[in-house]
């Protein structure tokens, strides 16, 4: 009783944990991704690149992909928690 009680505690622990750091990498992704699109909806109405080098690495293409590993790292600990919480159950 005691085991399945402390599994569903350190899982709801990390799933909260996981949530919250989840949120600000998340949405600097999605702002660095509709940037990203406007920049190419700008493109194309232009007709031409804005840039002399095309298909360069930018500072953004490094960041976003910081930003995804970020999110990866925090995706496994909500998957841990919820591995726990599941781990609860079925040892209950």
């Amino acid at each position: 009783m005691l085991v399945n009680l402390a599994l569903w505690a350190a899982g709801l622990a990390l799933l909260a944990g996981g949530v919250m750091g989840v949120r600000v990498p998340l949405a600097r992704y999605r702002e660095l991704q509709a940037t990203q699109a406007n920049l190419d909806r700008y493109d194309s109405w232009r007709g031409g690149r804005r840039t002399a080098a095309p298909g360069g690495v930018t500072g953004a293409d490094v960041v976003r992909e910081q930003l995804r590993g970020r999110l990866m790292r925090w995706g496994l600990v909500v998957g841990a928690g919820v591995v726990l919480i599941v781990a609860g159950f079925v040892i209950r």
